[in-house]
């Protein structure tokens, strides 16, 4: 390896990227940001977004029950955007708080919660747009 600090960070950055990457490949949960969000939420099927921060408790409590929402609703796209990371995308949906849900069709918003809403919130939320 290189005896270069600098070096030695980029590519530990570049580790993480390429696993967070291959871990949102098997969850099937798409992370957004600048380059992709248009994209994801114009789709005309439902696409629900988490707003989430790292060092979010409740944001925290929800990854687990969005995972297992993502499964028992295939026809739902489901997506996270970490705000610290993407203020712009944050304060374009008025994002105030976190976790905070959004279900977007055709790039609209057609639906939010805010809040640790639980399996019992998701399930509503997916309930309603999967038809």
């Amino acid at each position: 390896m290189s005896e270069d600090p600098e070096i030695e960070r980029i590519n530990q950055k570049k580790i993480e990227e390429m696993i967070q990457r291959q871990s949102q490949v098997q969850s099937g949960i798409v992370d957004l940001d600048a380059s992709n969000f248009d994209k994801v939420v114009s789709s005309e099927n439902p696409t629900l977004v988490d707003f989430w921060a790292e060092w979010c408790g409740p944001c925290k409590m929800m990854h687990p029950i969005f995972e297992s929402m993502h499964k028992k609703y295939p026809q739902i796209r489901f997506a996270r955007v970490n705000v610290d990371l993407n203020q712009n995308i944050s304060i374009k949906f008025g994002v105030q708080s976190i976790p905070t849900f959004i279900m977007f069709k055709s790039g609209q918003i057609v639906d939010k919660m805010m809040g640790a809403v639980g399996a019992p919130g998701i399930h509503m939320i997916c309930k309603k747009y999967s038809k």
